[in-house]
């Protein structure tokens, strides 16, 4: 069953990841003062397989079954990291041109974080299940780079999320209410937290496992803050169309 979902849930996402900067290209018509961290989600799909597929690594035979499966989950890593870097100017160039989100859409700061942190947390997973896999010295340096890519990107996501916090901040003061936008403080904030614990057993420094517990925290005060204003705006009736 994992595998059909795994496999089922990858071929979706790689699909999506093309076809959707395909329609915006040729249907839509966009300009840059639209950009929004929106238009990572379809991007970041195959880097949650492959974040997910080392998971399954060694449940196949041992030799090129594993090996395959690990190096497309590098490919995976490498589509969603490229793709990424190319969105991210233009979602910054944005703010700084055209001045902040709308106060509704602030929340949405967060998506970023998402390919951040789950490209940090692919890396320190496949670099665990590497030596089952492949040989030693690849085995050796894909830990290697699990840390020396994961250290920099996870300072990166830290300042942006000072950033999108602090953005935040200004639009609650500005009068922000609830919104669905708000679940964006959830999953991007938890790829945050895995990436922080894998470096924390890459490093074995504690300061990662502090950053991770942090981290979780403020994922936890978020879920709950999300899910509480969710649930009262379905029982108040704000969150559904009313019928006629």
């Amino acid at each position: 069953v994992d595998a059909v979902l795994f496999t089922a849930g990858t071929a979706t996402g790689l699909v999506m990841a093309v076809v959707v900067p395909y329609l915006m290209v040729v249907r839509h018509k966009v300009v840059a003062s639209q950009a929004t961290p929106v238009w990572l989600l379809p991007l970041v799909a195959p880097m949650v397989s492959a974040a997910v597929g080392p998971l399954l690594v060694p449940h196949l035979p041992a030799g090129q079954p594993r090996e395959a499966l690990l190096l497309a989950c590098y490919a995976m890593f490498g589509v969603s990291l490229l793709a990424t870097l190319l969105m991210l100017p233009l979602i910054f160039g944005r703010l700084i041109l055209s001045g902040p989100l709308p106060l509704a859409l602030t929340p949405a700061l967060f998506l970023v974080l998402g390919p951040l942190g789950q490209s940090t947390t692919a890396v320190n997973q496949l670099a665990d299940v590497a030596p089952g896999a492949v040989d030693a010295s690849y085995a050796h340096a894909l830990g290697a780079f699990a840390v020396v890519y994961g250290v920099p990107v996870m300072g990166f996501a830290l300042l942006w999320l000072a950033l999108a916090a602090a953005m935040l901040v200004r639009a609650a003061r500005g009068g922000m209410g609830f919104a669905m936008t708000w679940w964006a403080l959830t999953f991007p904030v938890g790829t945050c937290v895995t990436a922080a614990a894998g470096l924390a057993r890459h490093t074995g420094l504690d300061a990662f496992a502090w950053l991770a517990a942090a981290l979780f925290l403020g994922l936890v005060t978020a879920w709950l803050a999300a899910a509480a204003h969710t649930l009262r705006g379905l029982f108040s009736g704000r969150l559904l169309p009313r019928t006629v």
